[in-house]
């Protein structure tokens, strides 16, 4: 198993992995060209992808040597309202009769769906264990809902949240960036590497560089992202830059040299 982490964290423990499962879910014009998308941001330095089983077997020659992360559970569509429960899809010899290096799927404690994500996270993990193969689990309180007099994603729910997928078997957990210096928080108290996903889709990439800088400073081990990368026109400038950051520990200014003028 931890020969396979090492396909997607670098030596320095830390990561850098794009997210392509979004059309999987909802439009996302942005991927109309998977393979063109793969190929700039191998070009570029990112670690991982993380995608769905329709993409990697149609375009996992574009990855170059990058790692695969599957993409376990779906089953969800945008065309419905509202969009509906997910469902686990994959098992562990699907992602590795792919060639993938770890799996991926969503967590939703306190959410309506609590024990349906929690519980296929567990059974997943349990069987991604049997095969030596590491999973990833994308935990987030309350999921996208909005409890009345509730702050879903504050510190504390987060960080149990991130501590509750490394219970129930999780090698690494991917959660919400909160808090500023007290996402120390969530970092100490989960026993697995953090990375943290990308956040707001329309801020620019000076904004998303800082914002990387400071979690990585607080204690993530990297980031998932996924919008904010290939919405732009160079996308291997802008993984280059991000790379720069999570691997050499550039500053922003430095970093926004090597994406060459990427607003």
């Amino acid at each position: 198993m931890k020969s396979r982490m090492r396909h997607f964290f670098g030596p320095d423990g830390r990561a850098f992995v794009l997210a392509m499962d979004h059309a999987a879910l909802m439009p996302s014009p942005a991927l109309k060209d998977p393979g063109h998308v793969a190929r700039e941001a191998a070009a570029g330095g990112v670690d991982a992808f993380l995608a769905t089983f329709g993409i990697v077997k149609a375009f996992s020659k574009d990855f170059g040597r990058a790692g695969i992360i599957l993409r376990g559970d779906g089953g969800a569509s945008a065309l419905k309202k509202p969009m509906g429960c997910l469902e686990a899809l994959y098992r562990a010899e699907d992602a590795l009769r792919l060639g993938a290096d770890a799996m991926l799927v969503m967590g939703y404690p306190g959410s309506e769906n609590n024990e349906h994500t929690l519980g296929y996270l567990a059974r997943l993990a349990a069987d991604c264990d049997r095969w030596g193969l590491p999973l990833g689990a994308e935990m987030l309180p309350y999921g996208f809902e909005k409890p009345l007099g509730i702050t879903p994603w504050s510190v504390e729910n987060v960080a149990f949240a991130a501590r509750q997928g490394v219970e129930l078997g999780a090698d690494f957990i991917k959660t919400a960036f909160v808090g500023g210096e007290r996402f120390r928080e969530v970092a100490d108290h989960c026993p697995a590497p953090v990375l943290v996903l990308g956040g707001s889709d329309n801020q620019g990439l000076e904004a998303l560089l800082h914002g990387v800088k400071e979690a990585l400073g607080f204690g993530a081990r990297g980031v998932i992202m996924g919008r904010n990368i290939y919405r732009h026109e160079n996308i291997a400038r802008v993984c280059a830059a991000v790379a720069a950051v999570v691997h050499g520990d550039a500053d922003v200014k430095e970093a926004l040299k090597l994406a060459g003028g990427v607003q």
